[in-house]
């Protein structure tokens, strides 16, 4: 008896159209909101920059840095305006693509407040302990007294935190060399370099390495067990017995 030849069953072929593509990513951006926000207002302001004439590009980015001058004298201003604001309008392109690459699914895997947290957590900290070695710097006459009014933007803070914070979505065990990596990537440049941004750095990766608290992975059921009782010792339960229909209670005197 000849063998039964299996038919194929044939596979279906998705074909990628151009509506296909436009819903795609009109759904990428909608589950990302406030990464594509700020990526919005970083497009217009440096646009402004790339037009504008070289002296009143010096003005706008002197006025929103976070240098000493600046954040004695108007720190809540400097403190959120220098995050919309890049130096070198020629990096936009690579900003753009770290944006979708670290701080979308970011957010999406958080969610947008506790993304959000992280990155203004990690761009005010990461910003203050920098600025505070510049002013050890100057008064040490370690630093120049140049640094206590120079530009200073960017969003590169936010970004390293989120990349610290991105640590807890990595399974295991290539977790530990993820951290290994960024570790090794952020810390090299403060014992060669030893430049005030590079301190930056570090601390905000530092800072999204401790908001652990604000992952799904520390909000998933199943975390850490209790111990389990000694020999010798049962646990007791602070639950009452269930009551057993058509019982009364003993009233309570």
């Amino acid at each position: 008896m000849a063998a039964e030849q299996e038919t194929p069953i044939p596979v279906e072929r998705r074909r990628i159209t151009l509506q296909g593509v436009g819903r795609f990513g009109a759904s990428w951006v909608r589950s990302s909101p406030g990464t594509h926000i700020w990526l919005l207002i970083l497009t217009i302001t440096t646009c402004v920059v790339a037009v504008v004439s070289p002296h009143v590009r010096a003005y706008l980015l002197h006025h929103v840095s976070t240098n000493l001058i600046e954040l004695r004298q108007h720190p809540v201003r400097v403190l959120l305006a220098s995050a919309l604001w890049v130096a070198t309008p020629s990096g936009f392109a690579i900003y753009f693509v770290f944006y979708e690459l670290i701080h979308a699914p970011a957010e999406r895997w958080m969610g947008t407040w506790r993304w959000l947290v992280v990155v203004a957590t990690a761009h005010i900290g990461a910003t203050l302990v920098s600025q505070k070695a510049v002013l050890f710097g100057i008064h040490y006459d370690r630093l120049p007294r140049s640094l206590a009014h120079t530009v200073d933007v960017g969003v590169s803070y936010g970004m390293a935190g989120v990349v610290g914070v991105l640590t807890y979505l990595v399974p295991r065990p290539w977790r530990w060399g993820y951290l290994l990596g960024i570790l090794t990537f952020f810390t090299v440049p403060v014992l060669t370099s030893r430049t005030f941004t590079d301190l930056g750095h570090l601390t905000a990766v530092l800072i999204g390495l401790a908001c652990y608290g604000l992952t799904p992975t520390a909000r998933m059921p199943g975390g850490p067990r209790r111990p389990a009782p000694r020999d010798g010792h049962r646990q007791v339960s602070d639950r009452r017995p269930a009551e057993v229909p058509g019982t009364a209670r003993p009233g309570r005197r």
